[in-house]
């Protein structure tokens, strides 16, 4: 009887050891709060759809949560990270939303082995040669969208445009990567304050540069502000606006008919036609009563990709590095459907290019123009990559 009790009582402490039974840490670190606060919450929304479509769990394990806002603040997101990697011991950290902010991280994702999971930002240094086997990103390479306008542009040999963007390092990789595809004439290149939401000098310039249009990017509520300017001044009515990210499915209702006409280019829009985007887009407008942004069907396949990494672990997540391995190799079902990382763990995808138009009940929507105007695109970057690919270690 004691022998069978002793048994027991050692069956229970394996169980409860179990790695399959320990709680998943998740460190959510975004920009969460000033003018583009809607970008993080975006990713928020969409990351947390996943785990409650899974009853809390991924992978088959209870998750637990833990947010920081690093308020687009290097220095404060510095000091999260500091507090969820020591104090809160997360096994992953996903979120990371701008290219600042990211690149101030490199050190401390470097001296940890756990994974982090990137849905937004994707700052060129990290592409190439500060790539690293413990960071991957969902969403895709800074200058890709922006390389996928320039070959649009080029295709339709459009001469003199005009270049209008935030002072940061995300602004300056979508600029080269537009100047690596178009190669015609840029009258005048302007970067503003990363958050300045009165655009009306700027927009005055470019109406007398002699451009003929804009390529513009304004991430978050800088977007929204910029597109209603655009359109109080009738640009849109004299110089058409080529956008990445600043036109987005989560904004349009604010922007209004204001951004009508507009060319957009992405890797995904809420029109994707495959089942998982379908299902993603159906039960994203049912819970938070808005349509998703790319930033929230990004961050929602980071859910799912740590999802079926975690189950091909068998729920173990203590081996960090067998977990990189894991999320670097397990395929995953994308809302973009075709979807693979590349050596450097930035995503190998489709780009397409849309137009804003007046769709159902007058609401704008985003329709297909050109199809995959880069198709499999890997960016530029990867081929300066060389870090030890993640393995178990």
């Amino acid at each position: 009887m004691q022998r069978t009790l002793a048994l027991t009582l050692g069956l229970a402490a394996a169980a409860a050891a179990s790695p399959a039974l320990a709680d998943l840490k998740i460190g959510f670190l975004a920009t969460l709060s000033g003018p583009s606060a809607d970008v993080g919450q975006d990713q928020y929304d969409g990351f947390m759809l996943a785990i409650e479509q899974r009853q809390g769990k991924l992978g088959g394990v209870p998750v637990k949560v833990i947010r920081e806002d690093d308020q687009m603040k290097p220095e404060v997101a510095a000091q999260g990270l500091t507090k969820l990697l020591d104090r809160d011991k997360v096994d992953i950290v996903t979120g990371l939303t701008y290219a600042n902010v990211l690149m101030a991280l490199q050190g401390k994702i470097a001296a940890s082995r756990i994974p982090f999971v990137g849905s937004v930002s994707g700052p060129s240094p990290t592409a190439g040669a500060q790539c690293k086997p413990n960071l991957f990103v969902t969403s895709w390479q800074s200058d890709a969208t922006a390389e996928a306008m320039g070959k649009y542009l080029a295709d339709a040999k459009l001469d003199d445009i005009a270049i209008m963007a935030p002072n940061f390092l995300g602004s300056k990789d979508k600029i080269t990567g537009l100047k690596r595809f178009y190669h015609g004439k840029i009258v005048q290149e302007t970067l503003t304050p990363l958050t300045q939401l009165d655009f009306s000098a700027e927009l005055a310039a470019a109406g007398s540069s002699g451009a003929k249009g804009v390529f513009a990017f304004f991430p978050g509520s800088q977007g929204v502000s910029f597109v209603r300017q655009y359109q109080q001044f009738g640009m849109l009515q004299k110089l058409p606006m080529y956008s990445v990210h600043t036109i987005e499915p989560g904004s349009v209702n604010a922007i209004g008919k204001a951004g009508l006409g507009a060319i957009v280019a992405e890797a995904w829009q809420p029109s994707a036609d495959n089942e998982q985007s379908r299902q993603f887009v159906a039960a994203f407008e049912k819970k938070y009563k808005r349509p998703p942004t790319s930033f929230a069907a990004f961050s929602y396949d980071a859910a799912i990709l740590i999802d079926a990494a975690v189950k091909a672990r068998g729920g173990d997540v203590r081996d960090s590095a067998a977990l990189n391995a894991a999320l670097r190799a397990t395929p995953f079902p994308s809302v973009r459907g075709s979807f693979r990382f590349n050596r450097n763990n930035y995503p190998i995808q489709n780009y397409h290019i849309y137009k804003v138009v007046e769709g159902k009940g007058g609401k704008p929507e985003f329709q297909i123009m050109v199809r995959n105007v880069l198709a499999d695109h890997e960016d530029a970057y990867a081929k300066d990559c060389n870090p030890p690919r993640a393995t178990a270690g």
